[in-house]
């Protein structure tokens, strides 16, 4: 996204521009660069979802994933190329709604939550509408809230939770075939997220790491590592990170951890 990154921690333009003739708003264009990797986060979700309809559930977990590593380039791309727009920040939410909200709904739904009926649906509905009230809710509190935490769990991180469950199930050869208790499973992932989400619960940011400053060698070595363990078993690594994230908000919560509310800017 052109104003933030990781799809939700940037700052939107809060000035209203004054109006300008049609003729001017045409000839203005989009920055190419940063409008890329966002068009990149709405095909992800796109083929996650085509994916789902033909089986490839593994596929259409991968590709959220591909989707949340995109979603954290758009921003940064802009920052450094100094490419931000007000149209940016709009087209990056409504990839984001897609990418992160209707696409891992639909694979979850597509996988096992057609078998209960109604309330599957309404599961994975909940995950859905809990995605567009949380982007909401983001780009109208930027600037009000502490920057060092997220009220509630960030989308992307929802999205990869869910995602993150089926690809696990499907990689360890478990179907929902074989134990309606994956279901049951499914149905109460995708509630807890949705209701995660729309929370005030904080949920820490990241963005007091300085990523340009300089580190040791060993840290190097650390990370090495660490993508060593991901490489070994992706899917229950991945989702173990991220089910860990969504839990720490309520870590958090118990100890009496508190965003604090800013003034917004003149």
């Amino acid at each position: 996204m052109e104003q933030s990154g990781g799809g939700e921690d940037g700052t939107q333009a809060k000035a209203v521009p004054a109006a300008r003739p049609l003729g001017e708003l045409r000839r203005r264009g989009i920055y190419l660069l940063p409008n890329l990797f966002t068009t990149g986060v709405l095909f992800s979700g796109f083929f996650a979802i085509v994916q789902a309809m033909n089986g490839g559930f593994e596929t259409a977990a991968i590709a959220i994933y591909v989707a949340l590593l995109l979603d954290g380039m758009d921003g940064r791309v802009a920052r450094w190329t100094n490419t931000q727009s007000e149209f940016g920040a709009q087209y990056d939410s409504i990839a984001d709604m897609v990418a992160f909200g209707a696409a891992p709904a639909l694979v979850a739904y597509t996988w096992v939550l057609k078998d209960l009926g109604t309330a599957g649906w309404i599961g994975a509905f909940i995950f859905c509408a809990a995605t567009g009230i949380r982007l909401a809710r983001f780009n109208t509190n930027i600037g009000i809230l502490d920057k060092r935490f997220f009220q509630g769990l960030p989308c992307p991180a929802g999205a990869a939770v869910m995602v993150g469950l089926i690809w696990v199930l499907v990689d360890f050869g478990l179907t929902p075939d074989q134990w309606y208790l994956i279901a049951a499973v499914t149905w109460a992932t995708a509630v807890f997220l949705g209701i995660t989400m729309v929370s005030n619960i904080p949920f820490y940011s990241f963005k007091e790491l300085n990523w340009k400053q300089r580190v040791p060698l060993w840290v190097i070595l650390l990370a090495v590592l660490g993508l060593s363990v991901v490489a070994s078993r992706p899917s229950l690594v991945l989702f173990a990170l991220f089910l860990a994230y969504s839990l720490s908000g309520y870590v958090m919560w118990a100890m009496g951890r508190r965003p604090r509310s800013v003034l917004p800017e003149e």
